[in-house]
């Protein structure tokens, strides 16, 4: 099985970065806040090879004397060793900016070894860095990149890929180590489904542990409203698009819709390891809402909401129980909903509202307890 790798930055990342850019003396070391906890975590819990790559600026010149830059490093070294970490490789270009050398990051003259190798997955490796060289040369070996951002374009001068197009590369950003093994660890859950039919044309994009973006178009304005509150409450990106024949009913969309977006959860939860598996209840002025969800495996509905209007913008009230129940069709979950109040409008969304906050309960992983949570053995 191709391996996968960390390719991480060492100032600015393992250690703090000395305000001259240059760490030649034991002085001026400090170890980044929780690289050790984390890291070691990382290095046994998860199967990544560790390379450190560093840029050290004129190593080996009179500013700059091999002496001071070896004591150092070997002392990172060993403190990491210490502490269960140990690199598999270590590369270090010596160049300046100036140089251009093939060898220095963000550009790959170091890392051939890894360039067009089926031993490794590169695709699913990462670069972890301080600076937005970093994210390039994720780029430039196709990996991955989590920016640890503790000052704005540093680096900045060196790149040739534009800002914009770097932000795609980008997979997470932060300055906590704890993050980034959580990260690692759980990974990003995200499915894609294409569903066509004689009478819908659907695809839907969902990333569980997104940031609640959303891009849906079904034709029909008031579903989208709905569908919307998923990603917002739900806090999960979800990107919807639907071609149906509207021009005959809005049952074959609406319906379509719902199984496809409860098949593309199933697929996201994976093996379902560290879920919390159960997830509402929401006010909204007059209405109150209750939703409780269960990815167990097995589709069922519970409904008990009474509408009265045929018609809420220009979606049926009657597809209401049908939305829900074919999500359970294509989920395999648990669903009961119950819901009280006088204005519909708020009663309906009051509803998708709180299956959204259900659903992010549900769904939510815990780092220290990746168990399947059933005494079955199966979701």
């Amino acid at each position: 099985m191709p391996k996968r790798v960390l390719f991480i930055d060492r100032d600015g990342t393992l250690v703090l970065e000395p305000e001259n850019y240059q760490l030649d003396s034991l002085t001026k070391l400090e170890f980044y806040p929780k690289v050790f906890q984390f890291l070691s975590k990382i290095a046994k819990e998860l199967n990544f090879e560790l390379a450190m790559v560093t840029n050290q600026d004129g190593l080996g010149t009179e500013s700059f004397p091999e002496e001071t830059f070896w004591l150092t490093q070997n002392f990172i070294l060993k403190a990491f060793e210490n502490e269960g970490v140990r690199f598999d490789e270590t590369f270090i270009d010596r160049s300046f900016p100036e140089d251009n050398a093939p060898t220095r990051k963000p550009r790959t003259g170091m890392l051939r070894k890894y360039l067009n190798n089926s031993d490794y997955d590169l695709e699913n490796s990462f670069v972890i860095g301080d600076r937005i060289t970093d994210v390039e040369l994720a780029k430039n070996l196709g990996s991955k990149a989590i920016f640890i951002k503790n000052e704005e374009n540093l680096g900045g001068n060196e790149i040739a890929t534009s800002l914009e197009e770097l932000q795609s590369v980008i997979t997470l950003q932060t300055n906590d180590w704890q993050k980034i093994y959580e990260f690692l660890k759980l990974e990003e859950r995200t499915a894609y489904i294409k569903r066509t039919t004689n009478e819908t044309d659907i695809s839907i994009k969902l990333n569980l542990d997104g940031t609640g973006k959303s891009n849906i178009n079904t034709g029909i304005s008031f579903f989208d409203h709905m569908l919307d509150q998923i990603a917002r409450h739900g806090q999960m990106d979800l990107d919807i698009q639907v071609k149906g024949d509207l021009e005959v009913d809005e049952h074959h969309t609406i319906e379509d819709t719902a199984i496809a977006l409860g098949e593309v959860f199933a697929k996201a939860l994976g093996n379902k390891l560290g879920i919390e598996r159960y997830g509402f209840c929401l006010p909204m002025d007059d209405c109150l809402a209750q939703v409780a969800i269960d990815f167990g495996g097995r589709n069922w509905l519970v409904w008990e909401a009474e509408f009265k209007r045929e018609m809420i913008g220009q979606m049926p009230t009657e597809m209401f129980f049908h939305f829900f129940k074919s999500f359970t069709d294509g989920a395999k979950a648990n669903l009961n909903i119950k819901a009280e109040g006088t204005n519909e409008h708020h009663k309906i969304e009051a509803i998708f509202k709180a299956f959204a906050k259900a659903i992010k309960v549900a769904v939510k992983r815990d780092t220290e307890k990746m168990i399947l949570p059933s005494t079955k053995g199966m979701l």
